[in-house]
């Protein structure tokens, strides 16, 4: 049962980082990448589907996407899709495809997204600690039912702060590489 909870407790900690990775990716660089636009929700054969399911995504050059629909039918949709997100990018359509022109990012932009990453890294860090607490609270539980003895919480409690140190340190790496990406582009 113990095990149970530090796995578990890893497990969710691992989901947050990769949570964080991806709120990372789809901030905009001034280069170009396909996740800045495929979870963008399309109307599309009469329901909303992610843009990755009905178009393929390349990247010819480090700022230029090319969004080409596998039916050209849609093409209005994915058009209308792309303006009304926050991108603040108007595509160019020539009938079988769109194209995304991204202008160089301005040394204004460029600290606004700084600060941007600086929070999400921050919600990333705590949803960690949040994850610790929970599990902590569930090994006292441990403790108070008698599965578990005040040596063997302190030394489990000592293990969770380690995964939590290691978890905010793959945050913070994360966090500085987007940085020098934003800053450098």
């Amino acid at each position: 049962m113990v095990q149970l909870v530090l796995d578990e407790a890893r497990e969710h900690m691992d989901k947050a980082v990769a949570h964080t990775r991806s709120e990372f990716a789809a901030v905009r660089t001034g280069r170009a990448q396909a996740a800045l636009v495929e979870h963008l929700k399309v109307e599309a054969y009469g329901s909303e589907v992610e843009l990755r399911q009905v178009a393929s995504l390349s990247v010819p050059e480090a700022r230029l996407l090319v969004i080409a629909p596998y039916d050209r039918s849609i093409l209005p949709a994915i058009t209308k899709a792309v303006q009304a997100s926050d991108l603040g990018i108007t595509p160019s359509d020539d009938g079988q495809v769109l194209r995304l022109s991204f202008p160089s990012l301005t040394e204004e932009r460029r600290k606004d997204l700084v600060k941007l990453v600086r929070h999400k890294a921050e919600e990333g860090r705590v949803a960690i600690r949040n994850l610790r607490r929970s599990a902590r609270h569930e090994l006292e539980a441990l403790e108070h039912g008698g599965e578990l003895s005040s040596d063997e919480l302190e030394r489990l409690e000592r293990d969770l702060e380690r995964l939590t140190h290691e978890m905010v340190g793959l945050v913070d790496e994360l966090l500085a590489h987007k940085e020098e990406e934003l800053l450098r582009t």
